[in-house]
């Protein structure tokens, strides 16, 4: 490109309306906030409260340490918090096993916590979200403890109660089928009071609902009226998938090898596959039927529509679309993309396609990218290699806030807390490790105590308590108060990225193009919206320095404006030569905008 005067003076004007456009989108975003659509471009943080920030030293988190803390939440430009199930419960899941949907349990606080934490995060602009587990309950749930009482007790077909294969007066038989528990052995259990078995997808104690039972459809109708009347911005729907089941109770499939063998799990059962227990099309009626619901509601505190997140674990994205509904029957707003953040390897080709899913083949719906959650060890134990992992965490976080859509993470993953397994047997909390021990450890390593400062407890709670998980010896250089404020910390760029996504006008309405679709090594795209310069992001996925050229097709050579790039990466000024650092990250804009 040849530059005249009069380009120059062109270029240097666009590059003024570029900082001018800047400045509008960050005076208007508390009013964007504010908007119908607020969780387009939404930053979401799950917190597990057991494990977040513990108020009262005895050494379980609760609902005034996560009030504590909103602070932090706002600074690091938090717009909705998702909290696991804080709920009334026996425990056996740690929340998932809920025996009251309508109450705070005492563990973690009380109703009034509850509301004053709503109060305080809506004063910051940060929005709560409740988990709703619809389909099970605890087996100490009023409604299952009804149920099991008589085989003709009004709450009896509330819950899959079924007779075993073969049973007699004096014999229980043969389990009804060859379902299994996601948590290990047959989904069957049998109740010698009554003299029949009751399906469990999840643990013994947490039994599955009906949901051909009118009357269950109601009864969550009620529950989330309740929550919505108290001012929560939506729900995130556990295991939603699960809710229904073959109705003819069909054996599921054995999966086999390669060479015909059939595969054996962590627990030691005959693998199975799951479609006659998941991801059945009834479910979609349930999840219009609930966004009907929840779309009644508003208030003035909490202007606009409710949210509705799904667990999708989903093997398509024609799956995955169907979550969203349609216009007529709408149903999630944002069901999770697992597809792409759980890949669990640094895989560019494969990356791409993901990415390309999101953004081809789900319409003008919404992606949501997830990365992390309480269920799968953290981004060190799937992504890192033990030497690069900040590095590593930046290229994640990169993808997870720099592509189109929203975005959701998980406490602890902005100061790359490392997942810390339990290393004997009699230290497991998590049932799954109890149950699946040595070769499945369970989930208690990815939910060790938030570590805010290299103090006592890690600053979880005043060092009066033994916390419920130990804190990781990693907290002492792995915390909040180490990496505020420091340029170069992973903490920093998460804030700094979380700022360009509601901040760049091609950010926060931009569409995304992959470019240098044959490299396997570095992973680009360009974010392009209406009135704005394109802005290109650079991913290198390998441990080498890597070079590359972005020059192509409606991206002519020209002055880049850098956003952001790994601390200490090279610098760079041309499409033509983007120099990456191992694992290394460059966001750009270009300083002119392209004619269509």
């Amino acid at each position: 490109m040849h530059w005249t005067r009069k380009t120059a003076i062109i270029a240097a004007a666009l590059l003024l309306a570029t900082f001018v456009s800047k400045a509008v989108a960050q005076s208007s975003q508390p009013e964007v906030s504010k908007e119908k659509n607020w969780w387009r471009n939404a930053v979401f943080y799950e917190i597990y409260p057991r494990s977040f920030a513990d108020s009262n030293n005895d050494g379980i988190g609760d609902l005034k340490g996560i009030t504590a803390h909103l602070d932090y939440l706002k600074e690091l430009g938090v717009d909705a918090i998702w909290l696991t199930p804080c709920y009334p419960s026996p425990q056996v899941d740690f929340g998932y096993d809920i025996s009251d949907y309508e109450a705070i349990d005492p563990k973690y606080g009380t109703m009034a916590d509850f509301d004053h934490l709503v109060a305080e995060a809506g004063k910051r602009h940060i929005r709560v979200l409740m988990d709703m587990v619809m389909n099970h309950t605890s087996d100490k749930h009023k409604w299952f403890l009804q149920s099991r009482l008589s085989k003709d007790n009004p709450y009896r077909d509330w819950y899959m109660w079924h007779d075993g294969q073969g049973e007699t007066a004096t014999d229980k038989g043969q389990v009804p089928n060859n379902w299994q528990s996601d948590f290990g052995h047959s989904a069957w259990e049998w109740d010698d009071k009554t003299r029949q078995y009751y399906y469990h997808k999840f643990y013994i104690q947490q039994p599955d609902l009906n949901w051909n039972n009118p009357k269950v459809h109601q009864a969550f109708k009620d529950i989330l009226a309740f929550w919505l009347k108290k001012g929560v911005a939506g729900f995130r729907f556990d295991a939603i998938t699960t809710l229904f089941e073959d109705p003819q109770m069909r054996d599921e499939d054995v999966l086999h090898d390669k060479n015909g063998q059939p595969f054996k799990n962590a627990y030691g059962d005959t693998a199975l596959n799951d479609t006659r227990t998941n991801n059945l099309p009834e479910v979609h009626t349930v999840m219009a039927e609930m966004r009907q619901e929840a779309d009644k509601f508003s208030t003035d505190k909490y202007p606009g529509s409710r949210v509705f997140i799904g667990e999708t674990y989903l093997p398509n994205v024609a799956e995955l679309l169907k979550q969203y509904g349609t216009f007529e029957h709408p149903e999630f707003q944002l069901p999770m993309d697992t597809q792409l953040g759980f890949i669990n390897k640094l895989d560019v080709v494969t990356f791409r396609a993901r990415l390309e899913d999101a953004e081809d083949d789900l319409g003008n719906n919404v992606p949501l990218i997830i990365f992390d959650n309480h269920d799968n060890p953290r981004l060190d134990a799937r992504y890192g290699d033990g030497v690069h992992d900040t590095d590593i965490e930046r290229v994640i976080s990169t993808i997870l806030f720099a592509s189109r859509g929203a975005s959701l993470f998980y406490y602890g993953d902005e100061i790359g807390m490392k997942t810390t397994p339990p290393t004997r047997k009699e230290d497991v909390k998590d049932p799954v490790g109890i149950t699946g021990w040595p070769k499945e450890k369970g989930r208690d390593g990815e939910r060790t105590p938030m570590q805010w400062t290299p103090g006592p407890n890690a600053g979880f709670d005043d060092a009066k308590a033994k916390p419920w998980l130990p804190v990781p010896p990693s907290a002492a250089t792995i915390n909040v108060q180490m990496e505020q404020g420091s340029p170069a910390s992973l903490l920093t760029w998460y804030e700094e990225l979380i700022r360009l996504k509601k901040t760049n006008r091609a950010f926060f309405e931009g569409s995304d193009t992959m470019l240098d679709t044959e490299n396997t090594k570095v992973l680009s795209w360009k974010r392009e919206a209406a009135g704005a310069p394109p802005v290109v992001v650079a991913l290198n996925f390998t441990a080498e320095p890597q070079t590359v050229n972005l020059v192509g097709p409606g991206l002519p050579d020209g002055a880049l404006n850098t956003l952001l790039k790994t601390p200490g990466g090279p610098s760079t000024t041309s499409l033509k030569a983007i120099q990456l650092g191992p694992y290394g990250v460059y966001i750009g804009q270009l300083q002119f905008m392209i004619s269509h």
